[in-house]
């Protein structure tokens, strides 16, 4: 699953490696500003898509954190310890599967109330700001994941590519909502963000994540 290309020499495996340990870290720290912010807007607005795209960063500090301890102790002893690497995507691969049943279960219960959520400029700026930092971190890992062709960065790009990809359906969602009033396109927004989740899920489970592009 993770075993370096015969092209890459002792060195530039670890030089990459290294490369993505420093991603996966900054992933985290970024997250965990993002979700804390996400969730506290959300919450105040009644924003189940915001709510949930606060969960997902939360998620993906998580994953990130998990890719980043592998990595280190892929650097520590010289290999990669397959059977934990192995579980680790899976864990990944879990945390998505969460995230899909709580945006599903909130967007029903939101659109069966007939909830007015508020709107959120804070919520505007957040996602604006994922939708310019996102996409280089997610284009950074890709690179990585695929130059040492492994299965646990690419796993942890798809995270940060579905972070784009909710910061752009939410995004939508909670502009439309502000713009027109219809509160019922933020629910919508949410359902948007379950189905990345569960196909990008699927794939982290069964490993098919290499030649993903």
């Amino acid at each position: 699953m993770s075993t370096p290309p015969a092209t890459l020499t002792a060195e530039q495996t670890e030089r990459l490696t290294r490369r993505g340990l420093r991603l996966a870290q900054f992933t985290v720290a970024y997250n965990v500003i993002e979700g804390v912010v996400a969730v506290t807007a959300g919450l105040l607005a009644g924003l189940v898509s915001v709510v949930g795209f606060g969960f997902d960063s939360a998620i993906e500090s998580i994953a990130a954190a998990l890719v980043a301890l592998r990595l280190s102790a892929r650097l520590r002893h010289g290999v990669a310890d397959e059977r934990k690497e192995r579980l680790t995507l899976r864990l990944v691969a879990i945390s998505f599967f969460i995230l899909a049943a709580y945006v599903t279960v909130e967007g029903i219960r939101s659109l069966a109330s007939g909830e007015e959520p508020e709107r959120s400029p804070v919520a505007i700026v957040l996602l604006v700001a994922s939708l310019i930092v996102m996409p280089i971190l997610a284009a950074a890992k890709t690179r990585v994941g695929h130059a040492l062709k492994d299965n646990l960065i690419l796993a942890d790009a798809v995270e940060t590519k579905i972070c784009v990809l909710l910061s752009i359906s939410t995004l939508v969602g909670v502009g439309l909502f502000q713009l027109t009033g219809a509160g019922w396109l933020d629910p919508v927004a949410g359902f948007v963000i379950a189905a990345f989740a569960i196909h990008e899920g699927r794939e982290a489970w069964h490993g098919e994540l290499v030649d993903d592009d």
